[in-house]
């Protein structure tokens, strides 16, 4: 796929921009000049007053990693969204078929997916993580095996799926079947594990903008994932970066694609609701 094709196709469905401000939004930057990413937006209601406001992970990089993920020829996502581009119009499993067979092009059909995961799916009567969709396409409607589920391939799909929503609010749903799940994805994020004792509020919501070492402490918004971490050299999934998160508490880790994961990524994602779709971002 060429790379200018990877410019979303959707930058007039994207938020409509008035100075800085766009639907009481702060947009902070433009990625390729004219996809306008929000940056900060009021706290949604649900958040009880914990935050006043959400804050974009991007807020809290330096400017040089901003820079790469302003611009998708700089952004070193951009290689695995490449290859997965290729995977999507690629025949897998015994049936035969491509993603491409059934959706179409990427940039077209996918456009607002990726702003509504974690969901509910009436069908398998369960709440979906967009990396569970994926596996299910595979196993099911294609006859092949599913990926790892925080794995490279996954990684690199998710971002692919994702850029045609770049832009847009995230809007993840928290009530009607999905609200068990919520809140059992809220319990977790407040309560403390491992030998150090730390939740998640520990560091994202009582400490972000403090320095942990030399680790500027961000919100843990997860509107940007999948991310490059420079530090890995790769691309790192939702439940990738919970795993690390976990295990930084020395405690045992969940598994990726676990019941517990998918509800902590569910009231994960619902606190960052309104603020844009930036995957597959650039962080340290």
């Amino acid at each position: 796929m060429k790379m200018t094709v990877l410019k979303s196709a959707i930058a007039g469905l994207a938020l409509v921009a008035t100075g800085v401000m766009a639907e009481e939004g702060t947009v902070g930057f433009e990625i390729n000049g004219d996809i306008p990413i929000v940056t900060r937006v009021p706290a949604a209601a649900h958040l009880d007053g914990a935050l006043s406001e959400a804050i974009s992970g991007w807020e809290y990089r330096d400017s040089s990693t901003q820079a790469m993920q302003m611009d998708d020829f700089d952004n070193p996502a951009m290689l695995a969204v490449e290859q997965a581009a290729e995977v999507w119009n690629t025949a897998m499993g015994t049936v035969g078929k491509s993603c491409a067979d059934c959706h179409g092009d990427v940039n077209e059909s996918m456009i607002g997916i990726r702003a509504t995961y974690p969901k509910w799916n009436e069908k398998a009567g369960e709440v979906r993580t967009l990396a569970m969709q994926v596996n299910n396409c595979l196993t099911e409607n294609m006859g092949a095996e599913a990926w790892k589920y925080d794995g490279a391939d996954m990684a690199a799909m998710e971002a692919l799926i994702s850029i045609p929503s770049r832009g847009m609010p995230v809007n993840v749903a928290i009530d009607g079947p999905v609200a068990s799940v919520w809140e059992q994805g809220k319990e977790m994020y407040y309560t403390r594990y491992g030998q150090l004792e730390l939740s998640c509020a520990s560091c994202h919501e009582l400490n972000y903008d403090n320095l942990i070492r030399a680790d500027h402490l961000s919100q843990g918004q997860i509107n940007a994932f999948p991310v490059y971490r420079l530090k890995d050299t790769g691309l790192v999934t939702t439940h990738g970066r919970f795993k690390g998160c976990v295990r930084d508490t020395r405690a045992e880790t969940f598994a990726a694609g676990s019941p517990e994961f998918v509800a902590l990524e569910l009231y994960v994602a619902s606190r960052g609701n309104g603020l844009s779709v930036e995957a597959p971002a650039v962080r340290p």
